[in-house]
């Protein structure tokens, strides 16, 4: 009984141990999620705005023919740019992410289209490698905090590829997770080129497109806001992947926590019963011995 009640305690003193390494992971979470909020904010406008300045030049000039806007005929390669986290303790934030990118992966492969994945963190660089999948190309170190070189760093190696004259690409999607709430963190797909264009005649709830002279012409206008859209596109997935993570992480170690918590309660009952049942059986002993010891004496006389 000794022995059992030794274990328990033992147990206790481990989950209390991780329930202090969960807790401060949580509180970590909790002080960069703001941070990581206000960063996805402040570069809405922005992406808000280049985003209104390339429908405008794509709706002035229809006819253009730029690799912005043309649809490839017959489509053979396709970049999948995943965006997955550094580290782990975020929950399903990177199982869904990567689910997210087979599936489509599955699709573009049904419609005879080869995917490339290009794979942001270092989780799913790992998960890539393990299975012993080929990697177009990988970048890592700056899942929760991106800056805008990274962005640009991984536009410049897909915009290479997309522009090569022999084996480039038709097409690129982005698979990241949406940041909606501190509750709710969504993945997307995305396809970021060619331009997805809708035929409407309503007009966009910010308001009417801006008319512009293109000078010198359509064609170079669309060839500088290329890089640009890109990075842009490239650095707000980024940007909403990391409040995403962080929330996630959050959320699962306040879970972690919780457990630990409840675990503790559970094996706190469990060794008071043991230790009862240790005093019950100490007592019993002590009884038994003592009425042994009163019948020899009785016996004796």
């Amino acid at each position: 009984m000794g022995a059992q009640l030794r274990a328990v305690r033992r147990r206790i003193r481990t989950v209390q141990s991780t329930a202090k390494i969960t807790r401060a992971q949580e509180l970590i979470a909790s002080s960069r999620i703001i941070r990581a909020q206000q960063r996805v904010r402040e570069a809405a406008p922005y992406s808000r705005e280049l985003t209104r300045a390339v429908e405008a030049v794509v709706s002035g000039s229809r006819q253009v023919d730029h690799p912005l806007i043309t649809e490839p005929k017959e489509p053979s390669r396709a970049a999948v740019v995943i965006i997955t986290s550094d580290r782990g303790f975020a929950g399903g934030y990177n199982a869904n992410v990567l689910r997210e990118a087979q599936s489509l992966a599955a699709t573009l492969s049904g419609r005879g289209v080869e995917a490339l994945p290009y794979v942001a963190g270092r989780k799913g660089i790992v998960w890539h490698r393990f299975r012993q999948r080929e990697i177009a190309a990988e970048w890592s170190g700056f899942s929760e905090a991106p800056q805008f070189s990274d962005a640009s760093e991984m536009a410049a190696r897909l915009l290479e590829d997309f522009t090569a004259d022999e084996g480039g690409l038709d097409e690129i999607y982005l698979v990241y997770t949406e940041f909606v709430s501190m509750l709710t963190q969504q993945p997307a797909v995305r396809r970021i080129l060619p331009l997805e264009i809708e035929e409407t005649t309503e007009q966009p709830p910010e308001g009417p497109l801006p008319l512009y002279e293109f000078e010198p012409s359509p064609e170079a206008v669309l060839d500088a806001l290329l890089p640009w859209y890109i990075e842009n596109r490239l650095y707000q997935a980024l940007l909403e992947s990391a409040a995403a993570e962080i929330a996630s992480r959050r959320r699962a170690m306040k879970s972690a926590t919780d457990n630990a918590r409840d675990l503790i309660d559970a094996l706190t009952l469990e060794a008071n019963k043991a230790r009862q049942a240790e005093i019950t059986q100490e007592i019993s002993e002590i009884v038994g011995g003592a009425n042994a010891l009163s019948e020899e004496l009785a016996g004796s006389e």
